[in-house]
């Protein structure tokens, strides 16, 4: 598909920071977005400004039934993405690993690995059956190194990061797997952990439009590379 085709793109976690700025520019211009997010609410919200073709599910990546039956739905209403984005996320409290909870612990692998792993279960066949279409799986700059007191979240990303390695080795000629560091950016992820000082940083709408050209641009010639959105 050209770059100036009209895409499909599938977004987690769209209904705030990265992945709400994500699909506000996507739609902005001109493509097609289904998302998912966990908060009924704001996924209310989308569904009232954005009405067909684009589409929104309270979902949790976590759940690997929930996933199953929205893609069911999904697929049978809207063609395989062009560009399925697994971005949805948590980050844990600022504390040394041992001072984390078991259900602190397991929330974080729930979500940012398991849920990456039901996304490409129930959505990749559909894709490879048309031999086209890109997955960019959310990694971070804590994916390739690492800091006190957010190991949970510093494991997860490096899981992302061979999880999608191994991945791209996998996939059919015409498709591609990127984990993608997205930069440092003030969203209330990164005000969890940073506190203040995240307002440095640019905001996710200012992000968005350097990041949404730029995924738009991957193709197949991206497959198994570690990238970052600059």
């Amino acid at each position: 598909m050209a770059d100036s085709a009209i895409k499909t793109v599938l977004v987690t976690g769209v209904t705030r920071g990265l992945g709400r700025a994500m699909a506000d520019q996507f739609m902005t211009l001109g493509h097609t977005v289904v998302g998912c997010g966990r908060s009924r609410r704001a996924i209310e919200e989308l569904r009232r400004l954005h009405g067909r073709p684009h589409d929104f599910e309270a979902v949790n990546v976590a759940d690997d039934r929930q996933v199953a039956q929205w893609a069911a739905r999904m697929l049978e209403s809207h063609c395989p993405p062009d560009l399925l984005l697994n971005n949805a996320a948590l980050m844990n409290r600022n504390a040394p690993l041992w001072e984390l909870s078991v259900e602190e612990f397991d929330s974080i692998i729930d979500v940012n690995v398991k849920g990456v792993a039901n996304l490409l279960r129930h959505f990749l066949p559909a894709m490879i059956a048309q031999k086209s279409g890109v997955v960019v799986n959310f990694s971070s700059g804590w994916g390739r190194s690492t800091a006190p007191e957010v190991a949970p979240y510093c494991a997860t990303k490096y899981a992302i990061e061979g999880l999608t390695l191994a991945l791209a080795q996998e996939l059919p000629p015409g498709m591609a797997a990127v984990p993608l560091n997205p930069g440092i950016i003030d969203t209330d992820m990164l005000r969890s952990s940073w506190g203040d000082s995240a307002a440095h940083y640019p905001s996710p709408e200012e992000w968005s439009k350097r990041a949404v050209p730029f995924l738009l641009k991957l193709g197949p010639k991206d497959n198994g590379k570690s990238l970052s959105v600059r």
